[in-house]
C-alpha cells in the first residue's frame, strides 16, 4: 500500500489520482500552453507537474485557438484533426476496409461489370460476336434471323449501351465518393503532422533556451567559485 501511495500523485488540474509516470513535469510544457493553463488555474506553478490527459486536452485547445486565428472558422475536418489530438488517436484509417464492409450486392455487380467493360478482353469477345453475328446472318444462313441492315443487331447494341452506361457510372461514382473521402484523409494527415512538427519546434525551442539557462547559472556559479578561490589567496 505504502508503495502504491507513493508511485501515484494527484493532478492539480483534474484532481485525479494518477500513477507517476502518467505526469509530466511543467518545466518540459510548452511556455504557450503553459499560459492557457495558468488563466484556468493560476495557482498552478512552473514547478507543477500535469497529467498527460489535461495535457492533451490543453494541446489540443491551443491548436483550436491557431486555427481560429490562421483560418477563422474550422471545418468539420479541422475539428476532427484537434479531437485526434486530444484522444491521442491515429488519423489514418484503412478506406478500403471501411468500403467493403459497407458495399452492397448491387455495388458489387456494378463494380464487376465496370471491370469488364472496361477490359481488352470484353472488347475482343464482343468484337469476336459482331462479327459471327453479322458473318452469320450475311453469308451462312438463307434465311438470316437478322438480314442487313441488323435492325435487330442494332437493337441489342443500343439496349447493352443503355443498360452498361448507368452501370459503369456508379461504379464510377463510387470511386469518386472514395477518392474524396482519401483526399480529406490526405488532409487531415498532413494538418495533424504540420501541427505536430511546429509544436515539437516550439519545444526544442524551449529545451534550449533551458539549457542555455542551466549552462549560465553553472558558469555564474564556476565564477563565484573561483573569486571565492581568489579571495582566500
Amino acid at each position: 500500500m505504502t508503495q502504491h501511495h507513493h508511485s501515484s500523485k494527484t493532478c492539480p488540474i483534474c484532481q485525479k489520482q494518477k500513477p507517476a509516470t502518467a505526469f509530466v513535469p511543467a518545466n518540459l510544457v510548452r511556455l504557450s500552453v503553459a499560459e492557457l493553463i495558468q488563466k484556468d488555474f493560476p495557482n498552478w506553478k512552473e514547478q507543477g507537474y500535469i497529467c498527460q490527459t489535461d495535457l492533451n486536452h490543453y494541446r489540443a485547445l491551443l491548436i483550436e485557438q491557431v486555427l481560429q486565428e490562421e483560418k477563422g472558422e474550422l471545418s468539420v475536418l479541422d475539428q476532427q484533426v484537434v479531437q485526434s489530438i486530444k484522444n491521442q488517436e491515429l488519423a489514418a484509417t484503412n478506406l478500403n476496409e471501411h468500403f467493403d464492409e459497407h458495399i452492397t450486392f448491387g455495388n458489387r455487380i456494378a463494380d464487376n461489370i465496370a471491370k469488364f467493360g472496361g477490359s481488352w478482353r470484353f472488347i475482343l469477345s464482343f468484337g469476336a460476336v459482331l462479327f459471327c453475328w453479322i458473318l452469320v446472318n450475311a453469308y451462312l444462313l438463307t434465311k438470316p434471323f437478322d438480314p442487313f441492315p441488323f435492325i435487330l443487331l442494332n437493337l441489342v447494341l443500343s439496349c447493352l449501351a443503355a443498360i452498361q452506361a448507368p452501370v459503369i457510372m456508379m461504379s464510377q461514382n463510387r470511386q469518386e465518393t472514395k477518392d474524396r473521402l482519401r483526399a480529406e484523409q490526405d488532409y487531415r494527415i498532413n494538418l495533424k503532422a504540420e501541427l505536430e512538427i511546429r509544436a515539437l519546434h516550439e519545444k526544442l525551442d524551449h529545451l534550449l533556451l533551458q539549457q542555455w539557462e542551466r549552462m549560465l547559472e553553472i558558469q555564474q556559479m564556476q565564477v563565484e567559485m573561483m573569486n571565492e578561490l581568489t579571495e582566500k589567496k
